[in-house]
């Protein structure tokens, strides 16, 4: 199908979105931690007392073949897919069954991202933030439209008592000289048309799949009765235009640091306890000025076309980033496996025990 941009608004979803732009007083109900779970790529696992949040979820694993065309390869597709629905069950039912997921968050659109967003919100019924683009693309899985709320940045919204999120918009990685079709902000402007014989979507990014209008990052703050702690996730950056306005259809979004540093402000924040993120030395450089962050977790450096079940090639290696983080007295928080487990609170982040999940999923200790 062509792909046009537009803007949309925003509705209310779990609870009413804040209007308030200054900080509140710190409150001492929310939970004490969160355990984080790196379940692959950019996929995140959040457990925040009886709050559990999926960010992505992409547990499907479509043909790398099958990918054709523009400056990244990805632009078309030979045919249509659908969405291993007995694998996204099989880590759904490792992680507790479908009450052990009530919010899902997609960063952007596409297929390494939202494809299973559809899948996991039928299975448990959970609700979904993300783009005008990842809404519609749930809508072609026959999945009401009032199961998805479009945020488009610069939302605050209370998830839980003492948890707030800040949404924050963001760019997508690539340059828009050499791959902007996978690199601009575009969104869909009407909901895509399933293959007729398979019901499947076509994956490319300038298909069904473009990147929803560049991309959503969150930043969590949490006060709970030790003090407040937060992190910031983003799945995908790029240096070359972080200090430029994401425009679509004429709307100005903000340019992504500029909105970061807002949020920042609103959180009544100076720094994070923990940046989730990719984009290597070169957004680094940029990103770490602004977020100041105690620890940083690297994720969307593995194959997302590799099967799931195999897990990551190798752990993680960046022979340019590390020194600088050193350098700035950032800890590193290095994946080793898939579904391993993280505690971050007041006092700040340390790996715990997820074998139980891991010897169900069949991967192996590291």
């Amino acid at each position: 199908m062509s792909i046009r941009t537009r803007s949309f608004c925003c509705t209310a979803l779990i609870s009413a979105w804040s209007s308030i732009a200054a900080p509140q007083p710190a409150r001492t109900s929310g939970p004490d931690h969160v355990d984080i779970t790196w379940m692959s790529i950019s996929n995140m696992y959040y457990e925040l007392g009886p709050l559990r949040i999926i960010t992505d979820g992409y547990i499907t694993r479509l043909p790398k073949g099958a990918f054709s065309g523009g400056g990244g390869g990805y632009a078309t597709t030979s045919g249509s897919f659908t969405p291993d629905v007995a694998a996204v069950t099989r880590v759904m039912n490792a992680l507790g069954g479908p009450s052990a997921v009530n919010l899902l968050l997609t960063g952007h659109s596409h297929f390494d991202h939202s494809f299973d967003t559809g899948t996991w919100t039928k299975l448990t019924g959970a609700p979904i933030i993300g783009s005008q683009t990842t809404c519609f693309q749930i809508r072609a899985e026959a999945v009401p439209a009032n199961r998805c709320t479009v945020v488009n940045g610069g939302e605050q919204r209370v998830l839980a008592d003492g948890v707030t999120m800040y949404v924050v918009r963001w760019n997508h990685s690539g340059d828009p000289a050499t791959n902007p079709e996978q690199h601009n902000a575009v969104e869909l402007t009407d909901v895509p048309r399933p293959d007729p014989a398979t019901g499947g979507l076509r994956a490319g990014v300038t298909e069904d799949f473009p990147n929803g209008g560049g991309n959503r990052a969150f930043l969590f703050v949490v006060d709970g009765p030790p003090g407040r702690f937060s992190w910031f996730f983003q799945n995908s950056a790029s240096a070359v235009d972080l200090t430029v306005p994401i425009v679509v259809n004429g709307v100005d979004y903000g340019a992504p640091l500029a909105n970061l540093q807002r949020a920042m402000q609103q959180a009544g924040l100076a720094s994070v306890d923990l940046w989730i993120g990719t984009g290597a030395s070169a957004v680094a450089k940029l990103v770490l000025p602004v977020l100041k962050p105690k620890a940083y977790m690297p994720v969307h450096w593995d194959s997302f076309f590799t099967p799931f079940e195999q897990g990551p090639d190798a752990p993680f290696r960046n022979t340019i980033l590390e020194p600088m983080l050193i350098e700035a007295g950032i800890q590193l928080v290095r994946p080793l496996q898939y579904m391993d487990k993280w505690r971050l609170n007041t006092t700040g982040i340390r790996p715990v025990s997820n074998t139980v999940v891991q010897d169900v999923l069949g991967f192996k200790h590291r």
